[in-house]
């Protein structure tokens, strides 16, 4: 961890560094902008010159130039008002330009030396937090029961410690703020004591705790009560422990989580490169948008958890941008945090009646930064879990399917390469549900898909279509080539001997493929391999079939 600190803060120096070397140019450019709007006033010309205002004052805050900052952001506010107005300034106001500009050269001249010692230092103490995230809190007066609790929680990694005494526990999640707390609602003296003490450690908390209610009791109001404490689950006892441990999986940092996937969209490079920077460091995979012509490009490719928008653009405004993105199929739901300055009150507004997920104000410091991006991701991929996945075989459900197969055309067709579609169906599985019973239809249905996401590659993406139905997207593969990878499984699926009643029974399947060189589009792929399908199934079924085009 402490070689990772430093290769930030080496990489936070270089970056200071050539701010530093631009800082110059950045007011000269200003002071000709603002020459060009003396001699022409223009509404256009002067959003430009407050664009640039305004980011002076953000990047020179994150590098730890206060002076130049507080001097940028008083011209940035002065800027701001022309623009409301809508009127050009008076003769007052652009002396006060003048005189800001004058000082943003002066201090642009001589800035402080070495930038990145206080924001390395604000990384590490919040590394050294986040080694408590998987560390778990269980509050719980019972204490017999907190105790088989923690000891069922710690034989999956978590360190856990039990608290009887809220009083106890108070003290301890201030000197723990990441830990992830069980905790229980009702306490001897108090029916709702669990949730009342976390609405007032919320409150005095700088960032949210995150805190799992466990209760005997599932009305609305107690549910209702627990989400204004926080809540960010709810288990009713007796606790199932397997869907506990998945929920606190899904809050925890395990290991194999896949990365977290951040688009930050900024035009100012000194800004792009710093968060981007702090978020790597992290683990998660950034993608940075500096020219506005990159940006639909990129929406379509990425596939983004989080978007990271500041709200001046050079060709548009980051609210005008998020309505875009929410236009586009898959994105809807894509978390959007707004990045501005702390004086955008009425943008905040705006942005929050826009449905945005959170608005932070530059500079922002590492752990604020990280720790909004981890709880948008964590609670919009909880979230999508639910909406995409089927319940049944964890697979992607049929609406999700489609989704990924549009996607993953549009990727292929952009490198030029190939692309299959396959449909596969398991063969009279009325007669196994009629035979067996659907609980033994059911394991069947399992089976089949635990086996394609073991004998397929991680890039190619499985769904359950519907019923007995999947759906296989196989990424760089002909349709010929993606037949035998299929053949292969079936011929192993067909060898399964499926229990029920302590009888053996066998299942086969059917498979039709398609790929996108004679199917270019999801709904032509689709038809092609769904008719293959059908031609297996004609044939005599356990079998698998490519439509090669007409």
């Amino acid at each position: 961890m402490n070689s990772s600190v430093a290769d930030f803060q080496e990489r936070m120096q270089l970056l200071a560094n050539a701010f530093i070397k631009e800082l110059p140019g950045k007011t000269e450019d200003l002071k000709t902008l603002w020459q060009q709007l003396q001699n022409e006033w223009h509404a256009e010309k002067l959003q430009i010159v407050h664009r640039k205002a305004h980011g002076l004052a953000g990047s020179s805050k994150t590098f730890g130039l206060s002076e130049l900052s507080r001097v940028a952001d008083s011209m940035e506010q002065t800027l701001k008002a022309a623009l409301q107005n809508k009127t050009p300034m008076d003769e007052r106001q652009c002396e006060e330009i003048f005189s800001q500009l004058l000082e943003l050269s002066r201090l642009a001249a001589n800035p402080a030396p070495d930038l990145s010692q206080v924001i390395a230092q604000k990384l590490n103490d919040y590394l050294v937090d986040t080694d408590d995230a998987c560390r778990v809190f269980v509050v719980d007066d019972d204490q017999e029961a907190a105790q088989e609790l923690a000891l069922q929680i710690s034989y999956y990694g978590y360190e856990v410690e039990v608290f009887g005494r809220l009083a106890d526990f108070r003290k301890a999640i201030k000197k723990t703020p990441n830990a992830i707390v069980l905790m229980n609602v009702e306490f001897s003296d108090d029916a709702m004591a669990g949730i009342r003490i976390m609405k007032e450690i919320q409150r005095e908390m700088a960032e949210p705790v995150l805190a799992m209610f466990l209760s005997s009791n599932d009305d609305l109001a107690v549910r209702l009560e627990a989400v204004r404490a926080g809540g960010i689950a709810y288990l009713t006892k007796p606790i199932n422990s397997t869907e506990l441990i998945e929920q606190l999986d899904s809050f925890a940092v395990p290991q194999t989580q896949t990365p977290f996937r951040v688009l930050i969209i900024d035009d100012s490079a000194s800004d792009l490169a710093y968060h981007t920077a702090v978020l790597e460091l992290s683990g998660m995979v950034v993608r940075g948008v500096e020219q506005m012509d990159g940006v639909m490009k990129t929406l379509l490719e990425f596939n983004p958890d989080v978007i990271l928008i500041d709200v001046y653009l050079p060709e548009c405004s980051g609210i005008e941008l998020a309505k875009v993105i929410r236009q586009i199929d898959g994105l809807l739901n894509v978390p959007i945090v707004y990045l501005s300055s702390k004086n955008d009150f009425n943008t905040q507004q705006e942005a929050m009646q826009l449905a945005s997920d959170d608005f932070l104000v530059k500079p922002i410091d590492p752990k604020g930064l990280i720790s909004a991006v981890t709880m948008r991701v964590r609670r919009a991929r909880l979230l999508r879990g639910l909406m995409v996945r089927d319940g049944l075989t964890g697979l992607f459900n049929h609406t999700a399917i489609r989704e990924q197969l549009g996607r993953e055309i549009v990727r292929s067709n952009r490198l030029k390469t190939p692309l299959s579609f396959a449909m596969i169906d398991v063969d009279f599985f009325k007669k196994v549900n009629d035979n067996h019973g659907h609980a033994a239809g059911d394991r069947v249905l399992k089976s089949l898909a635990r086996l394609l996401k073991q004998r397929l590659r991680g890039t190619d993406i499985v769904g359950r279509y519907g019923g007995e139905e999947f759906a296989v997207i196989l990424t760089d593969t002909n349709a010929p080539e993606a037949a035998k990878v299929i053949d292969e499984i079936r011929k192993v699926f067909s060898r399964l001997l499926h229990m029920s009643d302590n009888k053996e029974f066998k299942v086969t399947f059917s498979c039709g493929i398609a790929d996108i060189k004679h199917y270019p589009d999801v709904k032509s792929v689709s038809e092609a391999a769904d008719k293959a399908l059908y031609q297996a199934k004609k044939k005599g079924r356990n079998q698998v079939m490519d439509n090669a085009g007409d």
